[in-house]
């Protein structure tokens, strides 16, 4: 079979993030495919200026930020038994995973 996977995690939670590609990692060598990552990839992050007030203060004014963290993982020379226990391997709800062949 050995095909290439690449695997794309993305979160707003880091700690999620990292936990689910040392989860995805530990699972694939454990069937003795070669790893490559997690690599880290940019954190996108959108700033909201918000007025804090409607009508007098309008140079009062509040930022807020959402951070969405992303995690590339490779997998070569994979086998079908990698990609049954990549299906049986359960992630928290907070992850999107992104899987191409």
């Amino acid at each position: 079979m050995s095909q290439k996977i690449r695997i794309k995690l993305k979160s707003y939670d880091h700690n999620l993030v990292d936990k689910s590609a040392a989860s995805i990692v530990k699972t694939v060598k454990s069937t003795g495919a070669i790893v490559s990552g997690p690599i880290p990839l940019p954190t996108h992050k959108r700033i909201f200026t918000v007025n804090r007030s409607t009508f007098v203060n309008k140079k009062a004014r509040e930022q807020f930020e959402l951070s969405s963290y992303k995690r590339l993982i490779d997998i070569y020379s994979s086998t079908a038994k990698t990609i049954d226990e990549l299906m049986k391997l359960e992630l928290p709800s907070g992850v999107e995973v992104e899987i191409k062949v």
